[in-house]
């Protein structure tokens, strides 16, 4: 049995968490697997229960399971709060430092049937398979910040980037390893002839490249890499950088994928893996069924390859995605003229039902 803890969250999470928790509870029935989900509270809702964005019961509640299914947290209603208590900071940076997850995994895959929900042109898009290598419990997230006065009656604020060289290693080396398992190509990103801790970067990840014979490293500066994503993205196969170059260049890549409500991710690194949509909580749709759930069942799959080594059934949930979207069927994030708009709900049960006549074959 995989206890599995499941946090919702705020606006759409409590949409689209449930359409993924469904679609785990018919892989357990079709594949004989037995999920076990216990809820918890994160984020605003969390505020708004116990008075606090990450309570104890829910970091005890995540470490006593074997995987974690999140939605999403953070909106307007709590905008106005300290830092300390607002949930974005709060509930998800302290979650990821008290699970000691370092990295986050972004896949951007264009479904062909999707070609034209980009932005970009076809042809610049067509066939892109990236994934963004994330850090993430360190540099600017995580280093000191403060306020002081200044001379002249004003303030200056401080955020201090701070990397160790084991902290690099340790990315760096995942993300060689995962490129062993794709095209073998690493492109570290960073921005070495401004700062040090970039300097720092590029040094370790030359050396653990010779770790890796077989894996070809390139290295780009942040600023040639956000343009490179919208010229040519074909040319990447793993992309890793640090927290704030990863955080922004992985939402620029989730448009190369027609939305970044296509666009799963997992934070690994600590004991129990964490899983959840890259998109926010988009208050403005929340309660209207609107929201796209793809990138949270897509999250569920890679719950079951990473957490689980279930890979076959990980491949029948992203095979009845495509099964789907090449009926044309579309919540409105993706939709085009000549596609059938469905609701949430009716995402998620289309692509239920892709799953059960996969299962037969």
């Amino acid at each position: 049995m995989y206890k599995i803890a499941v946090l919702p969250g705020d606006g759409i999470g409590h949409e689209i968490v449930p359409e993924a928790a469904k679609v785990l509870e018919l892989i357990g029935k079709l594949y004989g697997h037995e999920f076990a989900f216990t809820q918890g509270l994160i984020g605003g809702a969390a505020i708004d229960e116990v008075g606090a964005p990450l309570p104890e019961e829910t970091v005890n509640l995540c470490l006593a399971s074997d995987a974690i299914l999140l939605g999403a947290v953070g909106g307007p209603k709590w905008d106005i709060l300290p830092v300390h208590l607002r949930p974005e900071g709060a509930a998800l940076l302290g979650l990821r430092k008290a699970l000691g997850l370092y990295a986050n995994l972004r896949p951007a895959i264009l479904y062909k049937a999707l070609a034209n929900a980009s932005t970009l042109k076809p042809e610049i898009i067509e066939g892109i398979d990236l994934l963004m290598v994330r850090e993430l419990t360190g540099g600017l997230y995580f280093g000191r910040k403060y306020r002081e006065d200044t001379p002249d009656q004003g303030q200056k604020a401080v955020d201090t980037l701070v990397y160790t060289e084991a902290e690099v290693e340790r990315i760096v080396r995942l993300a060689f390893q995962l490129a062993q398992l794709r095209r073998k190509q690493v492109c570290s990103v960073d921005k070495a002839n401004v700062l040090e801790s970039s300097r720092l970067w590029r040094e370790v990840a030359t050396r653990v490249a010779k770790d890796f014979p077989d894996v070809e490293l390139t290295h780009m500066y942040v600023d040639n890499c956000a343009m490179q994503l919208v010229r040519w993205p074909k040319q990447f196969d793993v992309v890793v950088t640090e927290n704030m170059f990863g955080d922004i260049l992985s939402d620029q890549a989730s448009m190369l994928s027609g939305s970044i409500g296509m666009l799963p991710s997992a934070s690994i690194g600590g004991k129990v893996a964490l899983y959840e949509p890259s998109h926010g909580s988009a208050p403005d749709i929340a309660g209207q069924k609107k929201a796209n759930p793809i990138a949270t069942i897509l999250s569920a799959a890679m719950m079951l390859r990473y957490s689980f080594q279930l890979s076959k059934e990980a491949q029948v949930i992203e095979d009845a995605v495509v099964r789907v979207l090449d009926g044309g069927y579309r919540t409105g994030d993706i939709m085009e003229e000549g596609k059938t708009l469905v609701n949430t709900e009716e995402m998620g049960d289309l692509i239920r039902k892709e799953i059960e006549t996969l299962a037969k074959q």
